[in-house]
């Protein structure tokens, strides 16, 4: 609902159709090899990718086959996501039928990273890398595969005519009723990654629960001081991408920190993320719903703060006994996260370029359509635009205006006039034939 909001509404429907792809050709990989990818344990083992637990069906005399499938529908959920975040920032511009080829292979650039900070395997995970519900492995990685995603793929048509300024959001209560959504299903996201209420861990779910409640509105408070400061009037895209840059932020730490801290980690990630938005637009990289920024820049900061903020959860064994910088536990934890955020970074961008160029454009006879008439035809129309379209049209209207004034006029002539009937008289018999037609 927040991607179909920031679009035209002729594009509405596509992007709709973007995000169920993601969820059947996306779930469908993860099942038959992005799980093992991210958690297989077969021999030889290596701490760069999992081997085994292909097409994921524990037999039902393992004593593990709950575990195991509870494992892999919740896994199941970040991998989408993951994907989904890219779709937002390739939204108007990319042929369907090739979105479904990426849809489809975008498993291998979340799930081998996810392996490295989760899988028993994963050389991050083994150095002491914290990440409780994947500021790093969903949301960085999601967030530079977006920012790889729209450099690749160009600004929309007509996107930066005007200046940087925003278009206007297709539907403004598609984009906010997407953020409710949001902001409710994080709660389920932090609280269930502490896999079960037994023992302590109720305890830290429902910490998990209140951290991300206060970074949130940490956050909105930010984006809600952007969103009235704005020149322009009320920016809605400012407050609604401020309150998610604040949860991106507090996912990978959620129970490692105080209220007051949460707060902070959030507000931090909501001012990176509404100042990166603007930044972008300045190198006329066009993101329309801001998931570069969002969930790119702001779970970099998402994953560093674990190294400054968290404390040790007892008895649980997340940080393996470690604290942040600030709790006086030196600077070693803060060191191994500031690696992770590196290297999830290099890995999403280089893959995601690669998987773009080689995989898919060349495997399609074209990404992008380039041209108006290719990329009004890659979508169906829906309805009429009141943001973009009558924007873009009414700024059309206005350099052709000033264009017209410029020009002298044209001397009317008799071969003009001859011209001028002949070419009337074509376009009455084209319309008579497409009503006919029709």
């Amino acid at each position: 609902m927040l991607e179909s909001g920031c679009v035209s509404l002729k594009n509405e429907v596509n992007i709709m159709m973007k995000n169920v792809v993601d969820i059947v050709l996306g779930g469908l990989t993860y099942w038959i090899f992005g799980f093992g990818l991210s958690f297989g344990l077969y021999e030889p083992n290596n701490p760069f990718v999992g081997i085994g637990g292909l097409f994921i069906d524990p037999p039902i005399e393992d004593e593990y086959m709950g575990s195991i499938c509870a494992a892999f529908l919740f896994q199941l959920s970040f991998a989408t996501t993951s994907t989904t975040i890219v779709s937002g920032a390739m939204a108007e511009r990319c042929n369907f039928k090739a979105y479904c080829v990426f849809s489809f292979l975008n498993t291998i650039v979340y799930c081998i990273p996810a392996g490295w900070v989760w899988g028993d395997h994963g050389f991050l995970k083994n150095i002491g890398v914290v990440d409780i519900a994947g500021s790093g492995p969903v949301h960085l990685v999601g967030g530079i595969s977006a920012l790889a995603c729209a450099i690749m793929l160009g600004p929309r048509i007509g996107r930066y005519d005007n200046g940087i300024d925003p278009l206007p959001l297709g539907c403004p209560v598609n984009a906010i009723m997407g953020l409710f959504v949001l902001w409710w299903g994080w709660l389920a996201f932090n609280s269930g990654s502490t896999y079960g209420v037994t023992g302590e861990r109720w305890q830290y779910a429902a910490r998990a629960a209140v951290s991300t409640m206060m970074a949130s509105m940490g956050g909105g408070l930010i984006g809600l001081g952007f969103s009235l400061t704005n020149p322009n009037g009320i920016d809605i895209l400012s407050q609604i991408n401020g309150i998610l840059g604040a949860l991106v932020a507090v996912t990978g730490g959620c129970f490692l920190y105080k209220a007051w801290e949460a707060i902070i980690v959030g507000m931090i990630g909501a001012f990176i993320t509404c100042i990166a938005m603007p930044a972008l637009d300045r190198f006329h990289i066009d993101d329309p719903v801001g998931a570069a920024a969002t969930h790119g820049a702001s779970g970099v900061w998402g994953v560093i703060a674990i190294g400054l903020f968290a404390d040790n959860p007892y008895p649980l064994d997340t940080t393996s006994g470690r604290k942040g910088l600030f709790k006086g536990g030196g600077w070693y934890l803060l060191g191994i996260q500031s690696l992770s955020a590196l290297c999830l970074a290099v890995w999403s961008f280089t893959s995601s370029i690669l998987l773009l160029w080689i995989g898919v454009s060349r495997a399609m006879s074209a990404l992008r359509p380039f041209t108006m008439e290719k990329q009004l035809k890659s979508v169906p129309p829906v309805g009429i635009n009141p943001g973009h379209d009558s924007f873009l049209a009414q700024h059309k209207s206005k350099k052709l205006m000033n264009l017209s004034k410029k020009q002298p006029p044209k001397k009317i002539t008799k071969n003009s006039q001859i011209k001028t009937i002949t070419n009337s008289a074509i376009s009455a018999e084209t319309k008579s034939h497409f009503a006919w037609v029709n």
